[in-house]
């Protein structure tokens, strides 16, 4: 782990004079770059940090647990966004019973006296959100307080926010790497409340691959010997095939839904150039292998045309970013059936504040978007929505704004199902892996009970998804009330 303190000097001799997250990265690049590997839990600035994790909780809308509804619940008077059709549908009722939608009908059912009824005002339900790349982990928490922090603060972190995402109206992540499954676990059985997480455990990677932190200092790499990062699960080294076998069989013992490996270099690891690629075709096709012997798949991250094309070779079935994709490359995908998991990065306020070599890197994906998004387009790519936001809480309450940044090359509507209907269809890609085997992202009967009631019409003004405190006034989340105002 790393630490710093107010006067401490960078490699050009000029002094640390604050924590802003500009100074923040720049440090942690300096620091990996010189090699240095003092570990500890450096209390002063993980505390202070605290407070930016955890900003105002005093005074913030909370999401409290709710205890199962005894009774089943009606909304009327409702518009609805199914999350497939094109049009909103009027005249309908809809029945929740435990945690599914039991009745979609013009006809009002028959409810049991005492049932809760819910007139929504003639205002939008439609399904809870799904974000395909989301780090559980790390999303809101400083790169400081991940490099220097214990990982009991990570994780406290880590819930906060992901009541907070559940608030925002993303009643459903694909975690896309980080030691996540505990805090799965908690949600899932009640004692906090966030969004279903789909887990993929830790990111493996290369020796020197996105992902590799580890300091200079940690090289040569020893039998044995283990980094801060592989100990915690944030990610994990693979050199050979039979590496990568036993790591993703260690990721689904700890109950993985699929797999995240890293097929080229990144833009927040120093060291590894966006147009590197790390693992070979074999080593890729080892680990879609044991996914397949699991009844899952494996997500991949690449972004140059080199690095996607081997990872479809290998029999992969998602390619996580792809922005610097070529129309060779976005061809073969439409025609293999390849999804592909992009992030709509158009501009600085998507990324915390860079320096050096990760500078260079996110402009290039910025530079590469809107080739990648029209590639997509034009091929008929199966296409999911994520947004990769990372270690700032300001950044994290972004998440609603990345989906409007879709309108450069969707309708609304589009943008909608795409964070909708069909990232719901993604998931469902890890088959028995599946932790919530109902269907999600669409509101259907028998699908999960997580709907959101809009107060304005999403499908004509996708701007009101990016103001959630204000705009949603109803969130649930199976088949449980988290949110309702419409008494307010």
């Amino acid at each position: 782990m790393f630490s710093r303190k107010p006067g401490d000097r960078d490699s050009s001799g000029r002094s640390y004079t604050c924590f802003c997250p500009q100074s923040d990265v720049v440090f942690a690049n300096n620091r990996i770059s010189a090699g240095l590997s003092r570990r500890g839990f450096v209390v002063g600035m993980a505390a202070s940090l605290l407070m930016q994790i955890l900003p105002r909780l005093a005074s913030a809308q909370t999401a409290p647990v709710p205890s199962s509804p005894a009774q089943p619940i009606l909304f009327t008077n409702f518009r609805l966004f199914d999350g497939t059709s094109g049009k909103l549908r009027d005249g309908l009722y809809l029945l929740v019973d435990g945690n599914r939608v039991h009745t979609l009908s013009q006809n009002r059912p028959t409810v049991p006296e005492g049932s809760q009824v819910i007139d929504c005002g003639a205002r939008v339900l439609m399904p809870g959100l799904i974000d395909m790349h989301w780090h559980t982990m790390i999303a809101a928490v400083p790169l400081p307080t991940l490099l220097t922090a214990d990982i009991g603060l990570i994780h406290i972190a880590a819930s906060a926010e992901a009541e907070r995402t559940l608030m925002r109206g993303f009643t459903t992540v694909r975690d896309a790497g980080g030691p996540a499954f505990a805090l799965k676990q908690a949600i899932d059985g009640g004692l906090i409340s966030g969004p279903r997480i789909y887990p993929s455990g830790a990111m493996i990677t290369t020796t020197g691959g996105h992902g590799d932190f580890r300091p200079l200092t940690d090289v040569p790499r020893t039998t044995g010997r283990v980094s801060a990062s592989e100990q915690s699960g944030g990610s994990i080294i693979a050199d050979s095939a039979d590496e990568v076998r036993k790591r993703v069989r260690e990721q689904f013992m700890q109950g993985a839904s699929q797999i995240k490996l890293m097929s080229s270099g990144g833009v927040s690891t120093p060291r590894s150039p966006l147009d590197m690629l790390t693992f070979t075709e074999a080593q890729v096709r080892a680990a879609v292998e044991v996914t397949q012997d699991w009844g899952s798949y494996v997500m991949v991250h690449a972004f140059p045309p080199a690095a996607i094309q081997r990872a479809m070779a290998a029999g992969v079935q998602c390619i996580e970013h792809g922005h610097l994709m070529d129309d060779a490359t976005a061809s073969l995908m439409a025609k293999n059936g390849t999804w592909l998991s992009i992030q709509p990065f158009v501009s600085a306020e998507d990324f915390v504040p860079l320096t050096g070599p990760s500078l260079d890197k996110i402009k290039m994906v910025f530079a590469g978007t809107n080739n990648a998004y029209t590639l997509a387009k034009k091929h008929g790519i199966k296409t999911g929505f994520g947004s990769d936001l990372l270690f700032s809480p300001v950044l994290a309450t972004r998440q609603g704004t990345m989906l409007t940044h879709l309108l450069r090359w969707h309708t609304a509507t589009e943008a909608l199902q795409m964070a909708t209907a069909q990232n719901g269809q993604l998931l469902a890609l890890s088959g028995p892996r599946n932790p919530y085997p109902a269907k999600l992202g669409v509101v259907q009967e028998g699908a999960y009970a997580d709907l959101l009631l809009v107060d304005g019409d999403p499908t004509q003004n996708l701007a009101l998804i990016a103001d959630p405190a204000k705009n949603l006034r109803v969130i649930m989340k199976d088949g449980k009330i988290y949110k309702n105002t419409l008494g307010a």
